[in-house]
Parts: C-alpha cells; structure tokens; sequence
C-alpha cells in the first residue's frame, strides 16, 4: 500500500505516502513495537480521574505533532527551499519526541525518578527496530534525531524550533488535543493563523510574521489557561500525588512482602539495572495491573492507597500559596495531627504539592517578529505577553476528606494572622 490514512479528531486525515522516503520512514516507525507501545500510554496520566474524556495516548499525540512539523517544514521552505534536506530528521524527531515515555507519561517521571528524554534518545539510538529505520533513510540519521530531541545540537535553528521552542508544534498539539479531550473550551488556538505567519529570521531561527501577532497572544493565553484548568488542576495535583505515594510505600517493602513481575521489581528495587527490555515492558496496563493486585493482596498501608486509586476515593486539596512557607508547614502540621487522630497515617495522607507555571520566557528562546526589515522580542511589542512573563506559583495541601471542616477553620485563622 503506497498511500496510508490515519483518521484524526483534529486534522480528521493524516496522510501518508511510502512513496516520498522520508514519509515511508514515517510508516514504518509507526509500525515498529516501541512506537505501538505508545498505544497503552495515556496521554494526560491520571487526569482521566478529574475529566473523564482524558482517554487519549501518547500514539495519537505523537501523530499529531508529527502531522503539524509537516506542515510547519512546507510553510518554511516557501521561505527557505534547503530546508528539504532536513525533513527525514524533523519527521523522525517530531514522531519520536515521546517514545520514552514511561507509564501514565509524565506522572511516572514523578514516580519512578526517570526522565523519558533520556530514554527516548536510549530507544532512539538502540532499539533495532528504531535505529535501523532512521539509518536506511540516512547513515548517522539516529544519532541526529537523539541529539536533536535532546536539544544538544542541530546544524538548523528553524528546524530544532519546530521541535522544541515556546511555538513548537508539540505544545500546538497537545493544546488542542487536550482541550478536545477534556472538553475544556480553553485550548482552541487559530492553528491555521499561527502556522501561516511562521518566517525565518536573519539568523536562520524561527520568527513571527506581525500578521500573527495575535494568533500567538491567544495562544500563549490559552496556553496559561490550560495549564491552570487542566494539567495543575486540584484532583489532578492529587491523584499524582497519591501516585507517588504508591510507589514510595511499595518501595518500603521487600520482594518478599508484595508481588511484583520480574520488570516491575527492577523499577522499584533496581532502577539502576533497567534495560531497553524492561523500560519498554512497563506501560499503563502493567502498572495498572501492579496496583490492582496491591489493592487485593499487599500489606494494608499499600493496599488502602492503591484501593483510594483505583476506586477514586481522592483525598482533598486546598490552595495554600497565600500563607508563606512557614504558615504553609504550620498548616501541614495540623493537618497531620488532625489525620493521626481519625487514625490516618499522615506520612500519606497529608502532604504539600507546589507548582510554578511559566506562561512565557523572555528571556529563554522568547518568540521574536520579523516583518523583513525589523527583528523585535515579542514581549516587546505585546503588553499581554509581557504580562505572562510573571510566573504564578500554587501550593496544594493535600489531606483526608474527614479533616475538611476543621482544617479549613485552622487555615483562616492563619491567613488572618500578621
């Protein structure tokens, strides 16, 4: 089959065409194991638990991106026709970018202490089925993408910005995706606009034609609004919590004292003996499955976390950024007491999460306008986007529903206090 389509709630058609290399490459990436994998990843972790609809994967995202850098080289090489001589790298990186995702995607990063850019390059670079794809395209094409998803070096500016900068075309995607997904309002962006007014500056990175200046003021917004109403959302701040506090406790025991399968022991007792095998082995329905036997068959203290999971008997937060870190600690405190005295452990019932949102770096990669004679910062020209340059912070307290009342009577008398 020379022509392959891919049905997408966003795009509603990927096309591919094994006749043009760089595409066939494409085709056959999708169809290697570690890329299917992706399959059994969710996108969005455990947010499925506060929206409902949060049921994409990781497969369909990778996708997406990889369908928005097509379009983004084509608008670019209007510009910049050597452009072309790139398009199998930024094919592959965009495709490739999350491939080392590890279970419930960035949640696991929180849990297990692994970081899925390292193990992207690692797949990327020594997985056969990866590896030898990317190098029939082009010899040394491997080491190029991992370097490239790693942000060491690219003999491109434009193209290492498509796959990583304030615009690049994995946040368009997972803005619009999570927002339809979620059914949050909030993540529509004027795509068509934003990749039209893409330009190449004089330096050869990527700029914004001033056409577009607002196209991107509203997707730096939506970008903000996304982030405080989905992925820093309360229940979400929580059920990763209560994740890590799954693994911290499974960790507490011994191999003897819990089950395990012989990949998810490397992962909790020996980090440090994981291989390509074991990483790939551990996805959602593994690490799901380890926490429904836990909740039937491990010691109480684990098996009454992974029960609070799995049937979303969350535990509640509360906003406590406004009190400062010495009454936050004091807030802390009396939380735990109040959980030791209904006969919660409050080493995991009680807890603080924080959060710092950076809607805009002017000063890391800030986007820049060129209208082919002037080449202005972006912040400098938009009062609105400057204004995202302020980061906002959130601390959550986390505790048992139980404690609500009198916790939240203690937290006044706090902020009350000067």
């Amino acid at each position: 089959m020379s022509v392959r389509n891919y049905y997408d709630p966003l795009y509603h058609s990927i096309n591919l065409n094994s006749k043009e290399p760089e595409e066939l490459m494409v085709m056959e990436l999708i169809d290697s194991s570690p890329f299917q994998r992706l399959r059994r990843i969710k996108q969005l972790g455990p947010a499925s638990l506060t929206f409902h609809g949060a049921e994409s994967s990781r497969f369909t995202h990778s996708l997406g991106v990889f369908h928005l850098a097509r379009r983004a080289i084509k608008q670019l090489q209007k510009i910049d026709p050597k452009l072309k001589i790139f398009k199998g790298a930024l094919y592959a990186s965009a495709l490739l970018h999350d491939i080392g995702h590890g279970p419930l995607s960035h949640s696991s990063e929180e849990m297990f202490g692994l970081r899925h850019e390292d193990w992207s390059a690692k797949i990327i670079k020594e997985h056969p089925e990866i590896k030898n794809n990317l190098e029939k395209l082009k010899e040394g094409l491997s080491e190029q993408v991992s370097d490239l998803i790693q942000l060491k070096s690219f003999p491109n500016k434009a193209i290492l910005a498509i796959v990583s900068s304030q615009l690049d075309c994995d946040r368009l995607d997972y803005l619009l995706r999570d927002s339809y997904t979620t059914g949050i309002g909030y993540g529509q962006v004027d795509l068509e606009r934003i990749l039209s007014a893409l330009t190449i500056a004089p330096d050869g990175d990527i700029a914004i034609n001033p056409k577009g200046i607002m196209a991107v003021e509203h997707y730096l917004i939506v970008r903000n609004l996304m982030y405080r109403s989905v992925y820093n959302h309360r229940l979400n701040e929580v059920s990763n919590w209560l994740l890590e506090q799954i693994i911290k406790t499974a960790r507490q025991f011994s191999p003897k004292e819990i089950w395990t399968d012989k990949y998810m022991k490397k992962w909790l007792w020996n980090p440090e003996e994981i291989d390509l095998e074991t990483y790939l082995a551990n996805d959602d329905i593994l690490t799901g499955y380890h926490l429904l036997r836990w909740k039937n068959e491990a010691p109480n203290l684990l098996a009454g976390l992974c029960e609070r999971f799995i049937n979303r008997r969350l535990l509640k937060a509360i906003d406590i950024v406004n009190l400062g870190n010495e009454k936050q600690l004091q807030a802390l405190a009396f939380a735990q007491k109040l959980s030791e005295s209904i006969g919660e452990d409050s080493n995991i019932s009680c807890g603080i999460r924080k959060q710092k949102l950076h809607s805009y770096y002017p000063y890391k990669g800030g986007l820049r306008l060129w209208d082919g004679k002037n080449l202005k910062a972006l912040e400098e020209e938009s009062s609105l986007v400057k204004s995202l340059a302020v980061p906002e912070e959130s601390s959550w307290l986390i505790y048992p529903k139980d404690i609500d009342i009198e916790l939240k009577k203690y937290i006044e008398l706090l902020s009350n206090q000067r």
